[in-house]
């Protein structure tokens, strides 16, 4: 079973999630929270799996909630709910070691297989907002964010480049391996080296960086 907390500062929110995800039998909501520090002693107390994590929470805002979680449950797998207009935070979020976002008003299939794919260690960068969020952050500044990404892809093989242009697509390893006609394993060991090159702490911010590098699939 996937332990999920859900941390939202809106009841409503919270009951919608939890009615979503506990239709799936292999989720279990084993807790809720309603501010940023209750989230990280309640992910503690209850060992979550993954955590659905706000951005704007009171007491203790989302993205040091996400910092705290990091260091007191780091086996914690954190997705960032997120609306339109929060783009700024959601980077610092990426930045800051999430292992994705997604929308709050997501189809209950989506916030599912966010979970489970958060669960099996993979990314998840939510369709309907990723273009939105890098397009809008690199606004101003293309030029010199496009050059340094490349510089750092320079690094890599073409396989390599092969996978990372997948995983800037948000496909699990699983899709990324069907796609290419590779075992998830190996698809596995090529991540683990890319994430390595680019001296990237998770999937996330390898895609966001392929992206900024122009990088497609």
């Amino acid at each position: 079973m996937i332990r999920v907390l859900i941390a939202d500062d809106e009841p409503l929110i919270r009951a919608g999630i939890r009615m979503i995800l506990t239709s799936a039998d292999d989720i279990d909501v084993v807790a809720e929270a309603g501010d940023g520090r209750d989230a990280v002693e309640l992910a503690r107390a209850h060992r979550a799996d993954v955590v659905l994590l706000d951005i704007q929470m009171p007491v203790m805002d989302g993205l040091t909630a996400l910092a705290e979680l990091r260091r007191s449950r780091p086996d914690a797998r954190v997705l960032i709910l997120t609306t339109f207009g929060e783009q700024e935070n959601v980077l610092r979020a990426l930045s800051g070691g999430s292992a994705g976002f997604l929308l709050k008003d997501s189809a209950p299939a989506e916030l599912i297989g966010a979970v489970r794919a958060a669960a099996a260690g993979d990314a998840y960068l939510s369709p309907a907002a990723t273009r939105h969020v890098v397009d809008s952050l690199a606004a101003g500044d293309t030029g010199r964010r496009a050059e340094a990404a490349r510089n750092r892809l320079a690094t890599l093989t073409d396989r390599e480049r092969e996978v990372l242009a997948l995983l800037a697509q948000g496909l699990s390893n699983a899709a990324a391996a069907r796609r290419i006609h590779m075992s998830e394993a190996t698809v596995k060991t090529y991540v683990s080296r890319i994430l390595t090159k680019l001296e990237c702490e998770n999937r996330v911010q390898a895609a966001l960086l392929a992206r900024d590098a122009g990088l497609e699939g």
